[in-house]
């Protein structure tokens, strides 16, 4: 768990637990127990703290929050070492993360190289740096700085690291650990962290929280955050360290750091096909092949492009890909302007694009995506066009959204070779890829798919064959009874408005405007059968065309259309409904948990391999609230006797097709989770 190395009269304790050096019960025990033992050995003189491997310590075990403590504790390691009469010096490289970094606070001096990364990010897990960081953070950095770390979670650089006082000096990596060792030496007294004083900068924190109002309103722990570092300004440490440790228990025992520790892991298990080896070999990609130009096309190669990827696209017309070139550009050069990007990220990653015009130029790729719209028979094609020219191994993808993967890979001689890599729009942005596991797609290449996406920064998860496969699938039952609740009597707004108090981003009508109410429409102005008929006959297509279910001004917000109330108005009248009340419960059940018994069937049916899996799904492509888990967790929570009689209650009108799942009917006579 730890190595120790006397360098004369320095001692080196070298946290050793691959593959983060996380700092689980031994791992404390064992610092604790060279802390003492060096306290007691007057060949020592000062002690240095560092991390074997690639960085110094991404902090807790988090499988240990939810069992009983064991041990000794990090609070009380860090207080022993704080304590020490002789100099502790932390030696920071690669990240300090969390209660790595609360554990390099409780030491005397830091140092860095300059490529470390810093931070605390327990928020992200619905806690607070429970070991000291909101109490000795402020201390070093000041109140602004550390508000900004602790309540965001993001990490900052070595550099301003050094900037704000949080380390003391920075050492050159080929230098490192010797630089650090050679430091410590001349070092002859402690700098305890705990002496230093909070400057009260006056109004710090009531700014913060204006400012931040609207992101934390409904999250537990940044809120505590907040708490906890304004405890550093007005009591004594020890009671600040006191109240810190408090409301890091009442959180962690909470529902939404439960929430949030379930998605941690549901990404993790995400990545692994449950029936194939984790040695499954992979077919190399080195060159990518991406058909079509336009908003998806465009996307998914500029995800290529940035991890070094040779690109060709292939459209059509050359209007169509000099159009798409330029967007692709343009976005870049967006990203840079915000300084995610440089310019020489941009023009490096532009020199690896190779538009054309000549579909033979797919030959040689080793991946090929098809990004056409969603037409079998186009789509068809195209993989009967592909399959005689891709050469012999070639990786063949459809970006297909709905579409059956056996039915397109049927086009080819190479079944085999044919899988779904369904990106979700903007494709450069979004993280989720569907990785669709036809009934034919070969072992490797569905290992490839998936290591293909995390390459370029994705969270890929499988799904098998059926209509939608996971993601959009349990989508159909919302959207349809979101229009059904319209022609009964609710409002757009009071739609959309259950949903984003939920937490969701956006509701779902305001989601089809954002999207487009005019995608699956038919395109004639005189065939006016449906809601979406009517809107798009009238050139309410969404906010593209400023008009939708919503009026959009300059800046896209959105507000209550007049003549979309008197077009839903229209169609009641002639079905003959009578307007009622509906409650904001029955829209939970008839859009939220018709979801759930949805994602019940697709378990039922092994189109996920997971209930974890789905959850990943909805939070990485539909803007679930991370805090509540996913759909199924969430389900879970709220138990699932309260999702099947919500069901039951408004079984006649969520519509004549539906059907309570059988999972979920019999997971809920047991009490039991949503999960196979």
């Amino acid at each position: 768990m730890i190595e120790t190395k006397l360098h004369q009269d320095v001692l080196e304790i070298i946290i050793s637990n691959a593959p983060v050096n996380a700092l689980g019960a031994g791992v404390r025990s064992a610092l604790s127990q060279a802390i003492e033992t060096a306290q007691a050995d007057d060949q020592v003189k000062v002690i240095l703290l560092r991390g074997a491997g690639k960085l110094f310590s991404a902090g807790a075990d988090i499988t240990e929050f939810d069992q009983p403590p064991t041990g000794c504790t990090l609070p009380a390691v860090i207080d022993a070492i704080e304590a020490s009469p002789k100099p502790v010096v932390a030696a920071i490289h690669g990240t300090a993360l969390g209660g790595g970094l609360e554990l390099a606070l409780g030491c005397h001096y830091r140092l860095a190289t300059p490529t470390a990364k810093l931070g605390l990010p327990e928020v992200s897990l619905g806690i607070l740096p429970g070991a000291g960081g909101t109490q000795r953070l402020p201390r070093l950095v000041g109140l602004d700085a550390a508000l900004n770390m602790i309540v965001s979670g993001s990490p900052v650089d070595a550099t301003s690291a050094l900037a704000m006082g949080l380390v003391d000096r920075l050492v050159d990596e080929e230098d490192f650990p010797t630089a650090a060792i050679a430091y410590a030496r001349i070092l002859d007294a402690p700098g305890r962290t705990r002496d230093k004083q909070v400057a009260d900068d006056a109004g710090v924190l009531e700014r913060f929280a204006a400012a931040n109002a609207r992101r934390i309103r409904s999250l537990d722990a940044p809120k505590a955050c907040m708490t906890a570092v304004k405890a550093s300004v007005e009591l004594p440490i020890d009671e600040g360290l006191a109240l810190e440790r408090k409301l890091f228990a009442e959180l962690v025992g909470g529902a939404q750091a439960k929430a949030l520790r379930h998605a941690f892991f549901a990404e993790r298990a995400a990545g692994k096909i449950a029936d194939l080896p984790a040695d499954t070999p992979r077919r190399p990609i080195a060159k990518v092949g991406v058909i079509g130009a336009g908003t998806m096309g465009g996307g998914i190669s500029m995800n290529f492009l940035l991890a070094g990827m040779d690109v060709t696209i292939v459209e059509m017309t050359q209007d169509a890909l000099d159009r798409g070139v330029a967007l692709m550009r343009a976005n870049y050069e967006a990203s840079a302007k915000k300084g995610r990007l440089t310019r020489e990220q941009v023009e490096h990653a532009m020199s690896l694009l190779t538009p054309t015009l000549a579909f033979d130029a797919l030959a040689d790729c080793d991946l090929v995506i098809e990004a056409v719209y969603e037409n079998m028979e186009v789509k068809k094609e195209i993989f009967a066009r592909l399959d005689a020219i891709a050469k012999p191994g070639a990786i063949l993808a459809s970006n297909t959204s709905y579409l059956s993967i056996d039915e397109i890979a049927s086009a080819t001689k190479r079944p085999a070779d044919v899988l779904g890599l369904h990106f979700f729009s903007p494709a450069n942005i979004m993280k989720l890829v569907e990785v669709v596991r036809g009934a034919a797609t070969a072992d490797d290449v569905l290992t490839t798919g998936m290591q293909v996406a995390r390459s370029i920064g994705k969270v890929p998860v499988v799904a098998r064959v059926c209509y939608g496969f996971i993601g959009n699938r349990m989508l159909i039952p919302r959207q349809d009874n979101a229009y059904a609740m319209l022609l009964e009597g609710a409002t757009p707004e009071q739609i959309d408005r259950v949903h984003t108090d939920f937490g969701m981003p956006m509701g779902p009508l305001q989601m089809i405007d954002l999207a487009g109410v005019d995608i699956g429409w038919h395109r004639d102005t005189d065939r006016i059968e449906s809601l979406q008929d009517a809107l798009c006959a009238a050139g309410r297509w969404g906010q593209k065309t400023k008009a939708g279910f919503y009026n959009y001004d300059e800046n896209r917000k959105p507000s209550p259309s007049p003549v979309v109330a008197e077009i839903i108005d229209g169609f009641r009248n002639r079905a003959g409904l009578k307007r009622r009340d509906i409650s904001d419960d029955e829209i939970v059940a008839r859009t939220l948990y018709t979801m759930v018994n949805e994602g019940a069937k697709i378990l039922d049916e092994n189109i996920a391999q997971r209930a974890s899996d789905i959850d990943v799904v909805w939070l990485h492509g539909y803007g679930w609230p991370r805090h509540k888990g996913g759909p199924m967790f969430w389900a879970d929570q709220i138990g699932l006797t309260t999702v099947s009689e919500g069901l039951a209650r408004y079984a006649d009108r969520i519509g004549d097709g539906f059907s309570m799942a059988p999972l979920l009917a019999r997971q809920s006579a047991d009490g039991g989770a949503p999960d196979k």
